[in-house]
């Protein structure tokens, strides 16, 4: 098992690199995509809500209070006209929205802001298992007002509103519920859990390394690095930079190493002590938006204990990485045939249609991308 670098002055590093780089100090490729790459890319976990849901029941509403209110309206969320048995398949199941958001201002979660990291979290109503779906941040989608292109610009135009819209309308889903969170949530929370247990593979060790420059210049947190490869406790700023690196395995890798550490925080939520609960909640509230009703989180957090982390996968499945306009997209092949794959996924659908609305949107995104139906995914 590999230990971080004990001892290791991050501050002072970071100081001493800024200083070589006036210098003139040549960076190595790795840096320099590192520093051309300034996107941020946010990571969330359902557990986090199911975590301080079971703060709710323990230390009453009046800690709710501390969300943040985007001020948008459950009931005001554009949804698809779907076939009577689809809808009645939904209604055994709660389906959250989970956004990380790649806001350069900590607590900054409405629009204008790319929802980098996209999380469908499904909640059988009856057996609480949870299923988790990450949407491909470069999915070439209809983001909710007519216009086609990566799914992750729907936040930054129109909130957690649009975004809901436009998975609702691509996917023929339910969602009405939220959840955004930014990077210091995620540091934070994985912090007072005691860290997250993580086996770290050879090619990713040192981009964690490298993405913990960026991740403490936005959130001003420090620590030490990861020393090497192997099965490792990752503090909360080493596993939000583990989930941000995207070199390895790509947009997919990475989606994978996001629900890896959500697994992880869950395992870790549900030994925690009252104490770590409540001050979780004092420190992480805040740095949460949210619209989910009082009265659905009481009715949540009677089941804490019960909800169990099920399977989890990625959209689409079916996929081709093409280049529209110079830029990288990823195209669903088709998305009829995804959307009736992640249905079968999320609620075990297996004789699913699509309706009227993915039908017309598969047929224009078909139409743009030149990408088409396929047996197998890439």
């Amino acid at each position: 098992m590999s230990e971080s670098r004990k001892g290791y002055d991050m501050a002072a590093d970071t100081k001493a690199r800024n200083r070589r780089g006036r210098q003139g100090h040549k960076l190595s490729k790795k840096q320099k995509k590192i520093r051309r790459r300034r996107k941020l890319i946010g990571i969330l976990a359902v557990e986090l809500v199911l975590l301080l849901l079971l703060g709710v029941g323990v230390w009453g509403l009046g800690k709710l209070d501390k969300f943040q209110d985007l001020g948008v309206d459950a009931d005001k969320v554009e949804m698809n006209d779907m076939e009577d048995a689809t809808e009645e398949v939904l209604k055994g199941y709660t389906n959250i929205a989970l956004f990380g958001i790649d806001t350069r201002t900590m607590g900054d979660l409405g629009a204008g802001n790319r929802s980098d990291t996209i999380i469908i979290a499904s909640i059988n109503n009856e057996t609480k298992e949870v299923r988790l779906a990450s949407i491909f941040r470069d999915t070439y989608l209809n983001r909710a007002d007519d216009t086609y292109g990566k799914c992750n610009a729907a936040y930054k135009a129109g909130g957690p509103n649009q975004a809901m819209a436009m998975l609702n309308t691509n996917l023929d889903l339910n969602i009405k519920y939220f959840v955004s969170v930014d990077f210091l949530a995620l540091i934070k929370t994985i912090d007072l859990l005691g860290g997250v247990d993580i086996d770290v593979q050879d090619n990713e060790w040192e981009w964690i390394n490298n993405y913990m420059y960026e991740t403490t210049a936005v959130t001003g947190e420090f620590g030490v690095f990861v020393e090497g490869p192997g099965l490792q406790t990752l503090s909360g700023l080493q596993a939000t930079s583990y989930c941000r690196i995207r070199a390895v395995g790509n947009d997919f890798g990475r989606t994978e190493r996001q629900r890896t550490v959500i697994t992880e925080i869950a395992r870790k939520a549900k030994s925690a002590s009252l104490g770590t609960i409540n001050q979780i909640i004092d420190e992480v509230f805040p740095l949460i938006a949210t619209n989910i009703p009082k009265a659905e989180m009481i009715k949540m957090a009677a089941s804490m204990m019960s909800y169990e982390i099920g399977e989890t996968g990625g959209f689409p499945t079916l996929r081709e990485n093409v280049k529209i306009n110079g830029a990288d997209i990823v195209a669903p092949a088709d998305l009829e045939a995804n959307v009736r794959e992640l249905h079968k996924f999320l609620f075990n659908e297996e004789d699913y249609y699509p309706s009227p609305t993915v039908i017309q949107f598969n047929d224009e995104i078909s139409s743009q991308t030149g990408v088409y139906a396929k047996e197998s995914g890439t």
